[in-house]
């Protein structure tokens, strides 16, 4: 799981992409996507794509990831495949220069943005997720063993002479038990709370991969088609 740094680089990292997004709104040059420096950052993101095929690549074969890991570790290899694609999704905002008016582009990039949304869920928020759950479940199952000890005690024949009897006594025996009461039912609604955003994470998977397929297309026939057309910084 990610430790306190890496979740604010988590954070800024996703907060910057999708505040990128809708800079369209403030700028935006129709132009500049054929222009030599739109082409040497498209160029860049669809490198930076491609590349990011190596860690799903590396993970599910056998014989090329014993030779991978010789030299790369698969957490090192997951940790480029997440900056990476955000890098990848900078370059590829900047490329567009904030003009979508093509219906291909406009595509390529929200599948482009569900990739990296959804990989940042995976890679990130649910491990914490069911991190926090776990020790949901655990603080849940301590208090319930203490209630159960302090009821137990509580309803104990040598109670009356332990107490005194006295009304203050009872009083003071009840306080811990009623607040392992409510601590037990903060809990319980929390771990609820949990689990309904981890079974929407554990979504993440499949969304990714979908829409990872969809970006890969489009990726093919937008280069595709740059190239059917030419390029016009080339002109």
């Amino acid at each position: 799981m990610m430790n306190g740094r890496e979740r604010l680089i988590a954070d800024a990292m996703l907060a910057a992409l999708l505040l990128l997004a809708p800079a369209f709104l403030l700028h935006s040059d129709s132009r500049f996507a054929g222009s030599l420096a739109g082409f040497v950052l498209g160029a860049s993101a669809a490198a930076l794509m491609i590349l990011l095929l190596a860690y799903p690549i590396t993970k599910y074969s056998t014989r090329l990831k014993a030779l991978v890991t010789r030299c790369v570790s698969m957490p090192t290899l997951l940790a480029f495949h997440a900056y990476a694609g955000i890098v990848a999704a900078f370059l590829a905002q900047l490329h567009t220069g904030h003009k979508l008016q093509s219906p291909l582009g406009i595509a390529l990039l929200t599948s482009m943005l569900i990739v990296v949304v959804t990989g940042f869920v995976g890679r990130y928020y649910l491990p914490q997720t069911a991190a926090q759950l776990r020790q949901q479940q655990s603080q849940l199952a301590t208090l319930r063993s203490a209630y159960e000890r302090s009821a137990a005690a509580m309803s104990s024949p040598d109670r009356d002479q332990r107490d005194g009897g006295g009304t203050n006594a009872l009083a003071l025996q009840d306080v811990p038990l009623l607040q392992l009461v409510d601590g037990i039912s903060d809990l319980e609604t929390a771990i609820g709370s949990s689990e309904a955003v981890k079974a929407i994470f554990m979504q993440w998977i499949g969304l990714h991969i979908l829409a990872a397929i969809v970006m890969y297309a489009l990726l093919a026939v937008h280069v595709a088609t740059e190239v059917y057309y030419g390029l016009r910084w080339l002109a």
